[in-house]
């Protein structure tokens, strides 16, 4: 009752703390559903009709068929590793012109002591001829025996190229390249095209690849970015989240990764991409 009381002989302390409380309330309110909407967009993964063509036909329009090698090497034997794999690259495409060398990198900061290399063939023919050629050349096979004692591991993964990413072509940069891997929830690699045929246009002047797997590790992406520096990057990432349309990309496509990783790499001597 004193409460009342004073409330009472005093009407003026009540205006101002109604005011702070609706302020209050309001700004919680607004709070609440900037999160609540971000959250939505996170959980929520938009259904796209996948009609019935292959997925492949969807997401690539060329027939060009990639494939990766990744080459864990023994520290000491690293010299050797290279000169070997030059030897051995030089020997394939001279006896296959058609096959090409797209890039070659060595793995600064993730996975030391690793190489990425990228091959490209004119189609699936020309994969299972240079795969029969891998299994039947003399000098190939020698190369490849010199190689052994070089490794740690090796694996390789046949892949077809995004039609929305530029096509990999030779290309003189003086740059560092960052390559993003993911697996995503099988299923999802539709989705996961049709959100970033409209991401890319936020960061489409580092874009230099963009591939998903079809032998291997399955439902496999790689993004290929080239930066000066690790100070670019940082500028250039940051960027892009003021660009309005660039958070939903991230929100619609996270829900979609079951794994993801990063290799920072820098460009062998002999790689058609620097």
């Amino acid at each position: 009752m004193a409460f009342i009381r004073r409330l009472r002989i005093q009407p003026n302390i009540v205006m101002p703390l109604t005011n702070q409380l609706v302020k209050r309330c309001i700004t919680v309110t607004a709070a609440n559903n900037e999160s609540e909407n971000w959250l939505s967009k996170l959980l929520m993964v938009r259904k796209i009709d996948t009609g019935k063509e292959a997925h492949s036909r969807l997401l690539s329009d060329t027939d060009k068929v990639y494939e990766m090698h990744i080459h864990d090497v023994k520290p000491r034997h690293k010299e050797e590793y290279l000169q070997n794999f030059q030897a051995w690259s030089n020997e394939i495409q001279a006896k296959s012109p058609q096959i090409r060398l797209v890039g070659s990198w060595k793995v600064e900061v993730g996975d030391l002591d690793q190489y990425v290399h990228i091959w490209g063939y004119d189609g699936w023919k020309q994969a299972t001829e240079v795969f029969n050629l891998i299994r039947a050349d003399r000098t190939l096979i020698a190369l490849e025996k010199d190689q052994e004692p070089f490794l740690r591991s090796r694996q390789n993964q046949f892949m077809l190229s995004f039609s929305f990413w530029p096509n990999p072509q030779p290309q003189v940069n003086n740059s560092m390249y960052e390559m993003r891997s993911y697996v995503l929830k099988p299923g999802t690699m539709i989705e996961w095209g049709n959100n970033w045929a409209r991401g890319i246009n936020f960061r489409r002047n580092n874009a230099v690849a963009g591939f998903f797997s079809q032998i291997g590790q399955l439902y496999c992406v790689h993004h290929l970015w080239k930066y000066d520096d690790l100070l670019a990057r940082r500028e250039i990432r940051e960027a892009a989240w003021r660009k309005p349309g660039w958070d939903e990309c991230v929100a619609y496509t996270v829900p979609l990764i079951r794994e993801m990783r990063t290799r920072w790499m820098s460009p062998n001597p002999f790689s058609p991409i620097k």
